[in-house]
């Protein structure tokens, strides 16, 4: 079957019996999926090196499994011409739809374009491919991803409070042109210029390499040693320094924290060597990326530009070491932050379980 009559196929096979304008996306893929019709997606994400880019694949490829997709990776290798190349490739064959992080807003953006033009449904994940105005008219489908602000307005919240509100502090980035990272610096800098006695002695990427992190760390430990917290743009990047804080005898002195509730970092939360960690969940942009995709696919892209948002935000909570022990509220728990337990040990299961 040529791939003209595929897509017209899966659009038939879609749409009979649930309208086309049906408001359930799985009720269309999972009808797909069980006609055994056999869809075949690329997906690329900045690089494998993270562990964040890990588990968002285990999770596209785990939907894929269930809905009968093909996943081809395509690994960035955290190096933009890399990714551009390797996406140039995609951009000369034939899939029933695309799925893209882009390492680096605006790199992508020609063969995209030519993707979107073949008539393939493209997905963005987690960072723009290019301007929001931009990609509405390039074509692109949705774009799924964290609230990047808010997500580091909680971490560095809790990191200033328990610096007292004083005190030197570094934030250590992704790569710059990463829009996710520019989101991040920008919820960093919202809540540390509401405290004058708060000083900022660096704010430099590391490209989200746990090694660079530990390098640039050695540095600011040694340029100031008095230094009372940081933020990071990764987990794998708080964790990196962490290890040198642990090293130079500073773990107790200074309060860190960090992006993506990786397991590693949430059981460093519950051992009290990170002061937080808030979920930019991979699993959900990237299983839900799956499950557009196949819409997409299934019913053509202008329908799936009509039914599906242009955003959809993937949110996840802040993970942190508090337990709500109210004792005025011991006997209505239900009234605690919740309910005065810890969210960890659910946490981590959810993400064991590929959910969020």
């Amino acid at each position: 079957m040529n791939n003209f009559n595929r897509r017209e196929f899966l659009r038939a096979a879609g749409l009979l019996g649930a309208g086309a304008f049906s408001a359930n996306m799985l009720s269309v893929v999972s009808r797909v999926a069980a006609q055994g019709a056999g869809l075949r997606c690329a997906m690329s994400s900045a690089g494998l090196a993270g562990t964040w880019n890990v588990q968002g694949k285990q999770a596209a490829e785990y939907w894929g499994q269930l809905l009968g997709v093909e996943v081809v990776w395509f690994d960035g290798e955290h190096n933009v011409q890399t990714q551009r190349n390797k996406i140039d490739q995609v951009a000369t064959q034939e899939w029933d739809f695309v799925a893209i992080q882009p390492g680096s807003i605006g790199i992508l953006v020609d063969p995209i374009s030519q993707i979107i033009d073949n008539g393939i449904p493209v997905i963005d994940m987690d960072t723009l491919i290019a301007p929001l105005d931009e990609m509405w008219e390039m074509g692109v489908i949705t774009l799924i991803a964290p609230d990047n602000v808010t997500l580091a307005e909680a971490v560095v919240g809790k990191i200033v409070e328990k610096m007292g509100f004083a005190g030197k502090i570094a934030r250590t980035g992704g790569v710059e042109g990463h829009t996710g990272a520019q989101g991040r610096q920008q919820g960093f800098w919202n809540v540390v210029n509401r405290y004058p006695e708060i000083e900022v002695v660096d704010d430099q990427p590391a490209d989200w390499s746990a090694e660079r992190a530990a390098q640039l760390w050695e540095t600011i430990i040694n340029r100031h040693p008095d230094i009372k917290g940081g933020f990071f743009d990764n987990d794998d990047m708080a964790l990196a320094a962490r290890s040198v804080l642990e090293g130079a005898g500073l773990l107790e002195q200074v309060a860190i924290g960090g992006v993506d509730a990786m397991p590693s970092a949430i059981e460093a939360v519950g051992r009290g060597e990170m002061v937080a960690t808030a979920r930019n969940s991979p699993t959900r942009i990237h299983a839900w990326s799956v499950i557009a995709g196949v819409y997409a696919a299934t019913v053509g892209v202008e329908q799936a530009r009509a039914d599906i948002p242009r955003f959809i935000l993937a949110d996840g909570p802040v993970i942190t070491a508090e337990i709500d022990s109210n004792p005025e509220l011991a006997e209505t728990p239900w009234k605690l932050k919740n309910y005065g337990l810890s969210s960890a040990e659910g946490q981590l299961w959810l993400e064991d379980q590929l959910l969020l």
